[in-house]
């Protein structure tokens, strides 16, 4: 006999036990507020290392007051949630708490709790720096994970409408006193899908204030993914005028000049590409890195500039990049 277990998969699974989505949307206000973990149906699913009924017992040590502890349990849950840059279904369930956690939590470790729940809510995207993508948030429809057997898809939709659902809690660190924290607050508040025109209205009202290089950059990425995600036509024109504009700061200008880049397919234009590749450029690549759009893309501190590599030589015939670089045929 044949095996039906997947006839009609995934489309059988859409609201049962097994949709990820499904079990966070289910999850009461008042639970989320209270940490009341024993309500949330963490057996369910695994993570990466072993069972989900692991993780609350992780996330009430990383809301305690002992540093210690907190740090070494936001370390496990990042390997148990987040292993080799994938994400899996039980992560969507711990974003909630997370960032309740970081609403309160210490600095540091109130931007790495913020940025582990960004990542459960995005494709796998290390090394990714193209103009395709850079800002690509969904995953294939069919990607599976393999100790569940569940679309990675649902997981990252699961964990982005717990984002939505709580920007309440996260709108305000847009204004937090740390960098760090306004950066990864934006990267978070780009994985949006609901309240869209407050949410860029609060990053655009953010970075017409922001003095720091690094978050005027997540900023201006964190603006350009959600246009591109929702198909904003007004965006492309509000980048090329950041970038084109040689009064504005050179991280404003070069960050917008990478928006740009994911927002169209039309070649660079010379004027863009002689700002990005200009030797004076070269000197944000450390300055830069901590973005955590870039962060992704070469962690040994060049993402920067292995971005612009990658948007700038994309569907360009190798000859023409021989006569670009310099290069010349081997004999």
């Amino acid at each position: 006999m044949g095996d039906d277990r997947w006839d009609d998969w995934p489309e059988r699974w859409v609201g049962t036990d097994c949709d990820v989505r499904a079990a966070v949307s289910a999850i009461p206000r008042e639970v989320k507020d209270g940490f009341r973990y024993d309500e949330v149906p963490w057996q369910r699913f695994r993570h990466f290392y072993g069972p989900g009924a692991e993780i609350p017992g992780l996330l009430a040590t990383l809301a305690s007051g002992d540093a210690e502890a907190a740090d070494e349990a936001l370390w496990q849950l990042w390997t148990s949630l987040h292993h080799q840059g994938g994400t899996i279904a039980v992560g969507a369930l711990a974003v909630p708490f997370l960032l309740r956690i970081a609403a309160t939590a210490r600095p540091q470790l109130r931007a790495q709790t913020l940025r582990l729940a960004a990542e459960i809510g995005r494709c796998q995207h290390m090394g990714d720096g193209s103009r395709e993508g850079l800002l690509q948030v969904a995953e294939e429809p069919l990607m599976i994970e393999g100790s569940t057997m569940c679309p990675v898809d649902w997981t990252i939709q699961a964990a982005r409408q717990a984002v939505t659902d709580d920007l309440h809690l996260l709108l305000p660190l847009l204004s937090d006193p740390g960098p760090e924290v306004r950066s990864v607050t934006a990267y978070v508040l780009a994985a949006a899908t609901g309240e869209l025109s407050h949410v860029s209205s609060a990053l655009q009202s953010r970075l017409a204030e922001e003095d720091d290089a690094v978050v005027r950059v997540s900023l201006i990425l964190a603006i350009a993914q959600l246009a591109r995600e929702h198909q904003d036509e007004y965006a492309p024109k509000w980048a090329r005028g950041l970038w084109s504009d040689p009064g504005r700061p050179p991280e404003v200008r070069i960050g917008a000049g990478l928006a740009w880049l994911c927002l169209v397919t039309d070649p660079a234009p010379d004027e863009l590409r002689a700002l990005l590749t200009d030797p004076g450029t070269r000197q944000y690549d450390d300055l830069l890195q901590p973005v955590p759009w870039l962060t992704w893309i070469d962690p040994t501190g060049v993402g920067l500039r292995n971005c612009i590599d990658e948007m700038l030589t994309a569907n360009i015939p190798d000859t023409v990049l021989d006569d670009h670089w310099g290069g010349a045929p081997s004999s």
